[in-house]
């Protein structure tokens, strides 16, 4: 950081930086406060399972309701629709709850946040109707704060020493989460055809989806307990605040008094610190806005990708697919998870300090063209020699691109954050791209999956007319990420 930070108040604009000014800088690295550090990544880890549990086996589960009378084809466009739900109420609802965290605290909100996904999932694994299914999503969107709320108080819980050691611990967790999720749904859906002993029972032929919904919400029940009884708040003047203590987890924390709270970064009186969030209307600024709309672009690419996938590998072969079972689709989709989690932990810093933020970024939007593209060359080997050897061969190929783009995630949320005119921002800034973020993962899996039913209905380009569309629109919001600066804090 080249510029130092001004201590009048009239100067906190958008060109004043997130961080202080290295000279401010400790000399030696906070610790971790590892216990809440810890509470947190679970908070975090439970979305993802949630959500990519029910992939394995929601188009099987949609091919059973009475909606499509019979015809696989039109699949694609109900399991496209509920899972784009989720994002739509959340969408509408992210902003409201990360502001409303800025004046009762984090802590409630994630509370809230976690009881609305368990009880979400209870009733998805209940669900015996198409509106039941429907019903149980627009639940966990519209309760769902805490993806905002978590990366607000991960930078609450560490200091300027320490907080790129605790945000590169998020995308980690995320991969462990969509590692698991997918083998809960594909192991445990339907378990009278896998375990005729153990689930004899008629509820599980009644309900032959709920036990991967049981297992689900088992894991939200923990972590709502767990942020119940150990997790601390972390917004000074809110009714649950408390001093943290001198030691943390153990660990002397010669910086305590920073431990918790927000530092001010522009020179603002003490008790301003407290006051409402910051005027959204004030955020609307080139700065602020270009890594949103990289954010909402990857993130549409990504949840279409995830919402064609899953849909790709169920669907027969004579329809546009590969016909895997859901057992296969959750094996492949956790190696994604595995493949994920171990480049992101040991290669992506090295990435990034070779080619920097930018080019990796560019280089993980490009990789969706790759994605897309592989789709039907894919299904024109295994329509004219079955699943042989190349098939694998392929989606290997197409699950280390899909590992590349993941790290254009990592590299946005860098901008995301470096775009903030001071500490004071941060949770606005975070509430707005989220929203961005979700309402273009509201499109996307809705889109993606209605065009591909359609393409095969009509034999559009051979079946194969979605996959053109969606490289077109990665080659059209590929400008975006050309048009970042070479650091995010310039």
């Amino acid at each position: 950081m080249s510029q130092t930070v001004k201590t009048s108040s009239q100067n906190c604009d958008e060109e004043v930086p997130l961080l202080p000014d290295p000279v401010d800088l400790p000399k030696r690295p906070t610790p971790l406060p590892k216990i809440q550090v810890a509470i947190l990544l679970l908070a975090c880890v439970i979305e993802p399972i949630a959500a990519q549990s029910i992939l394995p086996y929601i188009n099987q589960l949609v091919s059973e309701l009475d909606i499509i009378g019979g015809d696989t084809r039109k699949v694609g466009y109900y399991a496209g629709l509920i899972e784009s739900l989720f994002f739509v109420t959340e969408a509408l609802t992210v902003l409201h709850w990360s502001r409303v965290s800025d004046r009762v605290g984090r802590k409630p909100v994630l509370l809230l946040g976690t009881f609305g996904l368990c009880l979400s999932m209870l009733c998805f694994g209940l669900s015996r109707t198409f509106w039941g299914l429907v019903l149980s999503r627009c639940i966990t969107g519209a309760l769902n704060g805490n993806i905002g709320v978590t990366k607000s108080m991960m930078g609450e819980l560490t200091d300027a020493t320490n907080r790129a050691q605790g945000f590169a611990l998020l995308p980690m967790i995320w991969c462990i989460g969509v590692m698991l999720g997918p083998v809960i749904g594909g192991s445990l859906s339907r378990p009278q055809d896998q375990f005729p002993r153990l689930f004899a029972a008629s509820f599980w032929g009644d309900y032959p989806y709920f036990l991967p919904s049981l297992v689900a919400a088992m894991f939200v029940i923990l972590t709502f307990i767990m942020i119940l009884l150990f997790l601390r708040e972390t917004l000074p003047g809110t009714l649950l605040y408390k001093q943290p203590p001198a030691v943390v987890d153990g660990e002397a924390t010669p910086h305590s008094e920073d431990y918790g709270a927000i530092k001010r970064t522009c020179g603002l009186p003490e008790s301003s610190e407290l006051d409402g969030p910051v005027p959204l209307k004030s955020l609307l600024v080139p700065k602020v806005l270009l890594p949103i709309a990289c954010y909402g672009s990857i993130a549409v690419l990504e949840i279409a990708m995830c919402a064609l996938q899953p849909l790709f590998y169920s669907t027969p072969i004579k329809d546009g697919g590969l016909g895997f079972t859901p057992a296969t689709i959750g094996f492949w989709m956790s190696s994604l998870g595995v493949a994920n989690g171990m480049i992101q932990a040991f290669f992506f810093a090295p990435l990034i300090s070779k080619f920097g933020p930018k080019t990796l970024f560019r280089i993980g939007h490009a990789a969706f063209a790759l994605i897309f593209g592989l789709f039907p060359v894919i299904h024109m080997i295994a329509r004219t020699s079955g699943i042989v050897w190349s098939i694998w061969a392929l989606l290997s190929c197409q699950l280390f691109l899909t590992v590349i783009q993941n790290m254009s995630f990592s590299c946005v949320f860098l901008y995301v954050t470096a775009s903030a005119p001071n500490q004071k921002a941060l949770g606005a800034i975070n509430g707005l791209s989220q929203t961005t973020a979700s309402t273009a993962r509201a499109i996307g899996p809705a889109l993606a999956t209605s065009m591909f039913a359609y393409s095969v209905e009509h034999n559009l380009l051979g079946g194969y007319a979605v996959y053109f569309v969606m490289i077109s629109i990665t080659l059209a919001t590929a400008q975006l990420g050309a048009m970042l600066p070479v650091e995010p804090d310039k």
